[in-house]
């Protein structure tokens, strides 16, 4: 029974490699007949445009001539002899195969070949289609053998008209178009060019040569006989048979076969590529598909008896090792639980940990804030030392930085056991004032261009008015610092009132910069302390995590958005009561004229 098994598996893996190699050479032959076809119809293309040129080249040359006064004048008695020297310098400078003027009644008068074997002078074609179509006031066009010469070749006729405009004779031309089959036989390309009426007029094998595409009618017939277009030619069907829209079996070949009718006088130009091309490739792809799958069911068995000796190996260890594993395992249980108990006691410890990096954020926010005042009040300092002389101005200004100094290190015992002690009525758009003038050197420096939009009416919260300047204070000058490497720098300060969230009033206050903005970092991710995007020692990140501070002890709340063109930072802070505010108002204003 298991023999039978795997002779019929092997059975079915053998017909299941032929179906598969039958399906990759055909699907290759189908690829590579798309391949073969667009080839064909890029050169198709360019053959059509090869005789609609060869047909048009000359298609004025009869309309020049029938207005020549030398045509004019034979057909109205002239000399001959002149014109045919003239229609022979003509022909050759042309470069066309004959040129001749005849009579209204068809009778050739004057020629380029006159005085040839071959010439056309006294020959009467008025039984062509072309001449009595120019008879007939138009041009006349028409492809046949040459009644004369035996010949083929494309004619071309126009009218020769009088002063009077009456028709007096007719000037055709006659083209060789054979160079158009040696061109095709040289390139080694199957090309056949036939008429309306499926009669082959030229072709790279002139076996093919006026063979039928398709059966003439009685009346087709009758018309060529009467024009005499293909004398002497049998005009036998041409060995071929379309199978497909791009299929066809010529001369019991298979070829690619594709086709256009757009050319004049509704004609057809057929081409044909051979399929040996396409025949070789698919097998030479499959053949290198079998080379690889054998390949790789060769490797396939190597690899899978290395793999059955090094799994019975792997089996004998791994015993070992489960049992190893167990022993592990129970004594891992015993660490998670002892690591359980550690972290709890970490966690207390991380708790008071927490606490006193608090009254580290504060120490470091003191020294934060007090750098720029402090370096400031030296250089101050410093240049009153260097003139020598006193100056109220610069006692008053070194005054003021002393009180913010002393203000500053008063909020370090705000800051660690806040509360409502000390607050008072704080104008926002006067604190913005005293902001921005600390920072205006700072936006001279980046040459920002600031817009400042106030308040329609004073905006009063109950605050720390210095510790609000230095919310302010912090965001104009992380604004500022965003923008250092920007090309547009501009600065949007607007202050305002509506509600919070709960309904109740609020004064608020957005900071817009265009500088690089907030990436993809949080505001809670900004507040952290020492958490800052600004190169290393150009800050210490604790401008927004004390800003943040701040604003909670207000009642407030800070929010902050990427916009278009850089960031936007919101603060809302509550308002006053109005009884407070009306009390206060005129002591809070000449405060803060004070400080500014």
């Amino acid at each position: 029974m298991t023999a039978r098994k795997g002779i019929l598996a092997t059975g079915i893996a053998v017909i299941a490699a032929v179906i598969t190699l039958v399906l990759l050479f055909q699907g290759a032959a189908i690829y590579f007949t798309a391949q073969e076809q667009s080839k064909a119809t890029g050169r198709l293309s360019l053959y059509r445009s090869t005789v609609i040129a060869e047909l048009d080249r000359f298609s004025h040359l009869p309309y020049v001539l029938a207005r020549d006064p030398y045509v004019q004048a034979t057909a109205e008695g002239g000399d001959r002899a002149a014109l045919n020297s003239r229609l022979r310098d003509f022909a050759e400078r042309a470069g066309v195969d004959a040129i001749y003027l005849m009579a209204p009644d068809g009778e050739t008068i004057s020629a380029s070949n006159a005085g040839t074997a071959l010439s056309f002078v006294g020959q009467n074609y008025g039984f062509r289609p072309y001449v009595r179509a120019a008879l007939d006031g138009g041009q006349g066009r028409f492809y046949g053998i040459g009644a004369t010469t035996g010949l083929p070749g494309y004619f071309i006729s126009d009218p020769v008209r009088d002063a009077a405009g009456q028709v007096i004779g007719v000037i055709a031309i006659k083209l060789d178009l054979t160079d158009l089959e040696a061109a095709w036989r040289d390139g080694g390309e199957q090309v056949l060019l036939a008429n309306d009426e499926g009669v082959v007029l030229l072709a790279s094998d002139e076996a093919w040569r006026y063979t039928l595409l398709r059966d003439l009618s009685d009346e087709e017939r009758a018309r060529i006989d009467k024009n005499r277009q293909f004398s002497g030619a049998d005009l036998r069907p041409l060995d071929w048979d379309i199978q497909s829209q791009h299929a066809a079996r010529i001369g019991g070949e298979e070829v690619i076969h594709l086709e256009t009718h757009d050319l004049p006088h509704g004609w057809s130009l057929h081409y044909f590529a051979s399929r040996e091309r396409v025949v070789t490739l698919s097998w030479l792809v499959t053949a290198l598909a079998l080379g690889l799958a054998a390949g790789v069911v060769i490797l396939y068995q190597l690899r899978r008896t290395e793999r059955i000796g090094a799994a019975l190996k792997r089996s004998e260890a791994e015993e070992a090792e489960l049992r190893q594993a167990n022993e592990r395992l129970a004594k891992e249980i015993e660490d998670r639980r002892a690591a359980e108990r550690r972290l709890q006691r970490t966690q207390k410890e991380l708790e008071r940990a927490s606490r006193l990096a608090a009254l580290g954020e504060l120490s470091a926010s003191v020294t934060h804030e007090l750098g720029q005042p402090i370096a400031a009040l030296k250089n101050h300092i410093a240049a009153a030392e260097i003139g020598g002389k006193t100056d109220p101005d610069l006692l008053a200004r070194l005054s003021g930085l002393t009180e913010r100094m002393e203000g500053l290190t008063r909020q370090l015992r705000f800051f660690a056991r806040p509360g409502q002690r000390g607050l008072e009525p704080v104008d926002l758009d006067l604190a913005m004032d005293e902001a921005l003038a600390l920072v205006a050197p700072n936006l001279a420096q980046t040459r920002v261009a600031l817009t400042r939009k106030r308040a329609a009416a004073p905006v009063v919260i109950k605050g720390s008015k210095l510790r609000i300047e230095q919310v302010m204070t912090n965001l104009l000058r992380n604004a500022v610092d965003a923008m250092e490497e920007e090309c547009d720098t501009r600065l949007d300060v607007t202050l305002g009132t509506g509600l919070g969230e709960e309904g109740e009033g609020i004064g608020w206050f957005e900071i817009r910069d265009t500088g690089h903005g907030l990436g993809a970092a949080t505001l809670d991710e900004l507040q952290e302390p020492f958490v800052t995007r600004r190169a290393s020692g150009a800050g210490m990140g604790l401008g927004l995590a004390i800003s943040a501070s701040i604003v909670r002890e207000h009642g407030g709340r800070i929010a902050a958005r990427n916009v278009e063109e850089g960031a936007v930072f919101r603060v809302e802070l509550p308002l006053v009561a109005e009884e407070e505010h009306g009390a206060d108002e005129h002591g809070t204003d000449a405060q803060g004229e004070g400080e500014a």
